[in-house]
């Protein structure tokens, strides 16, 4: 949790000031955009191959190199001379941090039996990273620039490093000696993708996935610009909403254990796209509550999707083959960032967001439509 906590404070440090960069860069909304789903791109890729890192290394050694990249990468992007620059350490910094998340969720699932509950507890850490990140980073924008802003991501994640290299024990590798080239054959890969047990829930971790990345890029410039809110108001607002999350993680995992997984999945995609609409549509701060309560349920969902995924994956298969999920349905659902930037460049904002309300409530008919075969 702590490990997911730093890769996940590093990519939000950078949202609540990217109205300072795009005016310092002199850049389009459009073109951050791409920025930024460059980095979630990249993090999207690297699940797969951590996957198989993990089955060849052991996870410890994966998440050290995890933890420890985005720390370095997070000091090059904060000193980015040019854009350039900037893209190129935003995609590196997405590319490692991704590194974590398959391998951590697949040592859970060999390690706990409440799969949903441990997941849950897990992925809380990326939540509890946005409750602190957006504060911080907006007060040190707003004071100091969005450098300081972005580098204090490495002041985070130096004694996390430390810390994890000190207790967790390294696990034994499950594929030691098997060649790495003989785990990228296609054939295989294909085959696990498109499983009828596995195709329905990747479809809904597409949209949601879509629909987090364009809120966790773009809803401060969102509240700044839409709401006219400050930035340092739209920081508080952001954080308001990685609170909700990171409760909610925990309760969708519970309840996916407890009641069923497409009953947790199916409450928060519903709940995620009244959230939406609520922060369009609704009326000034009560409009802007509800949004935060409920896209906030809502944007937890993968918890509960992670599990029904591990669920449906032999015990042999954990490693590369969730990390092959992860990696299809965060790759797809990178475009978020750059969808939503250049919807609201071309339509405006509230077109933008009712474009992710009308993916969240898609993501929920696919529930319903896949429970009731």
């Amino acid at each position: 949790m702590g490990a997911f906590f730093v890769t996940y404070f590093a990519r939000l440090a950078i949202s609540p000031v990217v109205p300072l960069i795009v005016a310092d860069l002199a850049v389009s909304n459009t073109v951050i955009g791409v920025a930024l789903s460059g980095m979630w791109l990249a993090y999207g890729l690297s699940q797969f191959p951590s996957g198989i890192l993990a089955d060849r290394f052991g996870e410890r050694r994966v998440i050290l190199l995890a933890v420890g990249g985005t720390t370095v990468m997070s000091v090059l992007l904060a000193f980015a001379p040019v854009f350039p620059v900037f893209v190129l350490a935003a995609v590196l910094l997405g590319l490692l941090a991704g590194l974590h998340y398959a391998v951590a969720t697949t040592l859970l699932s060999r390690t706990f039996s409440d799969v949903g509950t441990a997941v849950g507890i897990h992925t809380a850490g990326g939540p509890l990273a946005g409750l602190v990140a957006p504060t911080i980073a907006a007060w040190i924008g707003v004071r100091y620039g969005w450098r300081p802003a972005i580098a204090v991501s490495a002041i985070v994640g130096v004694p996390v490093l430390l810390a994890f290299a000190w207790r967790v024990r390294p696990t034994e590798p499950r594929r030691p000696d098997q060649r790495m080239r003989e785990r990228f054959r296609v054939g295989p890969l294909v085959e696990l993708v498109t499983r009828p047990e596995l195709l329905a829930p990747l479809l809904v971790a597409m949209a949601g996935t879509y629909v987090v990345q364009g809120l966790m890029s773009f809803l401060p410039t969102f509240l700044v610009e839409f709401r006219e809110y400050t930035t340092a108001t739209a920081g508080v607002v952001f954080s308001a909403f990685f609170l909700v999350r990171t409760g909610a993680q925990v309760v969708i995992g519970r309840l996916s254990d407890r009641l069923s997984r497409d009953a947790a999945i199916a409450l928060a995609m519903g709940a995620g796209c009244l959230g939406t609409i609520s922060f369009v549509a609704g009326p000034g701060a009560v409009g802007v509550a509800g949004g935060v309560l409920l896209a906030g349920f809502g944007s937890s969902f993968f918890s509960a999707i992670d599990s029904r995924f591990m669920d449906a994956l032999g015990d042999a298969e954990r490693g590369a083959g969730f990390g092959l999920v992860r990696t299809t349905y965060t790759v797809v659902g990178a475009a978020g960032s750059v969808g939503v930037g250049l919807a609201a460049d071309l339509f405006g904002w509230a077109i933008a967001v009712w474009i992710l309300a009308g993916l969240f409530g898609l993501a929920l008919l696919i529930v319903v439509i896949d429970h009731g075969r």
